[in-house]
This record gives C-alpha cells, sequence and structure tokens, in this order.
C-alpha cells in the first residue's frame, strides 16, 4: 500500500476510550477515509494542472470530480 494512503487511513481512524459498557477500540471512518482520498486526488490536479490551458475546464474538472463524490 502507498505510504500516503497509509496516512490517510491514519487520519479516517479514531480511538474511542474505554466506557463502562464496552473496552477500548479503533473505528475506522469509510465515509471519511473517502473524502480524504478524493481530496487528495483534487490536490494533484491543482499541484500539476498546465495553466497555460483552458483554467475554466479545469475549474470544472474539479467541481465535477467534487461533486460527484459529494466533497468540497
Amino acid at each position: 500500500m502507498n505510504e500516503r494512503i497509509r496516512e490517510l487511513a491514519e487520519q479516517a481512524t479514531t480511538y474511542i476510550r474505554p466506557t463502562e459498557n464496552s473496552g477500548e477500540g479503533w473505528i475506522f471512518d469509510k465515509e471519511k477515509f473517502a473524502e480524504l482520498i478524493v481530496g487528495e486526488c483534487v490536490a494533484v490536479l491543482i499541484q500539476h494542472h498546465p495553466y497555460t490551458t483552458d483554467p475554466e475546464a479545469y475549474h470544472y474538472a474539479i467541481s465535477l470530480i467534487e461533486e460527484h463524490f459529494g466533497v468540497g
């Protein structure tokens, strides 16, 4: 697994302290993980975009990706 994906998975994981009714544990938030991956994809697009091309198409592509996945 890619190191960055590992880091995103850690960001989507939360430690839960023990209570009277349950033990301690870790909760993996799949929705947060998906949002982090989509955000990372958009960040890569932003970082590597050749700004000499059509900027409107570039911003439109980002909004399509975010809308498709319901993030942003």
